[in-house]
């Protein structure tokens, strides 16, 4: 067994001094997007971030995003797993660890998905689990672990934060320089000098990541932090050539993945219409109708359809604009060229009509009358899409038809169900209490209607013959599947039998010259079923 290298080692070595880093991105740092960034300057990427417990649950999981993308140029490679416990995050490791050089811990992940799944930076606070989940990995695995954090507001716990999981085992860490809140339009500036000040604490790697739109930054955070490398995410779904200091057209950029996308295809068609969209963000601000029919089209020939229209829209605008072709207020370059994308700053709070602060665009508007007839102006844009689709469609409140509430869960209840329940309450009442709804069934005759508190031994009684025949008001028919494999059985054993008999009248009846007298239809019940049916 290979000995396992640690610290600077590892990094000099195993990563070959990588100091240009393409960040864990969910759904959007796939092998196709991880070979374009290495041809254009990235020396190190990593995996999107993985489910460490779908990963260990689930082998498409694991064939769709990591066995499948195994490919020699795509190394130095890091997979990133987020989890919240130690042994599912090792058995995760130990099934990834053959196909990477490294694994990485997600603890910055700032997003609403982690807090529900507690993992990310939502685990921060918990230094105990932390110390256990990095230190059995590290003693179990056979390839080094590292970590990507977010800081805290105080330096100094940013820091300790940092020495406890190096202590840990952590062989390399990645500092991202906000803080758990500081995301969407709150993104604001990351903190260098929290970053500076792990490098200076810690006798590890550390990379940096927050702030990076051009080479430029690259270079003065390395020069201002004293990290070993530096780490870009939006800034590289914007300009995959970032890296090596270039900002070429965006189609380059565009029809270059799409040719490693042909040859190395993701999961899901949705990776790569993602990436378009980032790409060409700036012209698609222009050209809008091109940028509905990204969104519509279904196959990667109508995506590269999409991108070469677009190509030619700004080729032509090239030939038609002169100097001043392209320019785009706010933007540095024209919209054709890959450049960064900076978010707006937040609108500051605004009063509503009791007088308390809220936040800008966060207040929600009662829909007028007008509204509601059709001043789609006045609707969002998911409304209005709703409203093309369906002209008829109604958003005002008031107009809206009322139901009678389901007593157990609140949804709509059954419109004939005599329990007041939705469908899913009232099949699990009558499994739970054997009884029957009619309500959507094929029901029996009205003389033989029976309420819902017929047990099964009086339902016995009543249908001698078909137990449990219609207790079925939502489609259940029998309480257990031990029960209607056994009436199958019983029901091909009576065919059967009743084949042998009318083969054997027939037969008795041609050996003495006469055909067999025709046979009695089946006698009707009290209850008015026939003998022999299953009132289905």
């Amino acid at each position: 067994m290979a000995v396992k290298l640690q610290g600077f080692e590892f990094w000099k070595t195993t990563l070959r001094g990588a100091r240009y880093v393409v960040a864990p991105m969910v759904d959007q740092s796939e092998l196709a997007w991880r070979l374009l960034s290495r041809r254009h300057g990235a020396e190190l990427c990593y995996t999107p971030m993985l489910h460490a417990q779908v990963f260990v649950r689930d082998a498409n999981y694991r064939k769709d995003n990591l066995y499948s993308e195994v490919c020699p140029e795509d190394r130095p490679l890091i997979t990133q797993f987020c989890a919240n416990d130690p042994e599912v995050f090792v058995q995760a490791c130990l099934l990834a660890q053959d196909y990477c050089d490294a694994i990485d811990l997600n603890l910055g992940c700032p997003q609403m998905i982690a807090k529900r799944g507690h993992y990310g930076v939502f685990l921060q606070d918990e230094w105990e689990l932390l110390e256990k989940m990095v230190k059995l990995a590290n003693e179990k695995i056979s390839v080094p672990i590292t970590c990507k954090i977010r800081v805290f507001n105080k330096m100094e716990e940013t820091v300790q934060y940092a020495q406890m999981l190096e202590k840990a085992g952590c062989q390399l860490l990645t500092v991202h320089g906000r803080t758990k809140d500081q995301k969407g339009p709150a993104t604001g500036i990351a903190s260098w000098e929290h970053i500076k000040a792990v490098r200076n604490a810690v006798n590890i790697p550390v990379f940096a990541n927050g702030n990076i739109q051009h080479l430029s930054d690259v270079e003065q955070c390395m020069e201002e932090t004293g990290v070993q490398g530096v780490m870009s995410a939006e800034g590289n779904l914007h300009n995959p050539a970032l890296f090596e200091g270039h900002s070429p057209p965006v189609w380059e950029m565009a029809e270059e993945y799409l040719e490693v996308v042909s040859q190395y295809p993701p999961v899901t068609l949705s990776y790569v219409r993602a990436h378009l969209f980032k790409l060409w963000h700036h012209t698609l601000q222009i050209h809008k109708d091109l940028r509905e029919e990204l969104a519509k089209v279904k196959n990667l020939q109508g995506l590269t359809e999409v991108s070469r229209q677009l190509r030619l829209r700004c080729q032509e605008e090239i030939t038609n604009g002169g100097e001043e072709a392209g320019q785009v207020v706010g933007l540095p370059f024209p919209h054709w060229i890959c450049q960064p994308y900076v978010r707006p700053v937040p609108k500051a709070p605004v009063a509503n009509s009791n007088g308390t602060e809220v936040k800008a665009g966060c207040h929600k508007r009662a829909l007028s009358q007008e509204d509601s007839d059709g001043a789609s102006d006045a609707l969002s844009k998911n409304k209005q899409k709703k409203k093309a689709r369906n002209p008829q469609k109604n958003f005002c409140p008031e107009q809206k038809p009322k139901y009678i509430k389901c007593e157990q869960c609140g949804n709509p209840k059954g419109n004939q169900c005599v329990f007041n329940l939705c469908r899913g309450c009232c099949k699990k009442k009558a499994h739970k209490e054997v009884a029957d709804c009619p309500s959507e069934s094929s029901s029996p005759p009205p003389s033989t209607l029976h309420t819902h508190t017929h047990t099964h031994s009086c339902l016995s009684l009543i249908y001698p013959l078909f137990p449990l025949v219609w207790f079925k008001g939502h489609g259940l028919r029998f309480k257990t599947k031990a029960e209607k494999q056994k009436s199958e059985r019983q029901e091909e054993e009576e065919e059967e039998g009743k084949s042998r008999g009318l083969q054997e009248e027939e037969d008795g009846g041609l050996l003495n010259g006469t055909p067999s007298p025709p046979t009695d239809p089946p006698q009707r019940t009290d209850c008015g079923l026939r003998h022999g049916l299953t009132g289905t």
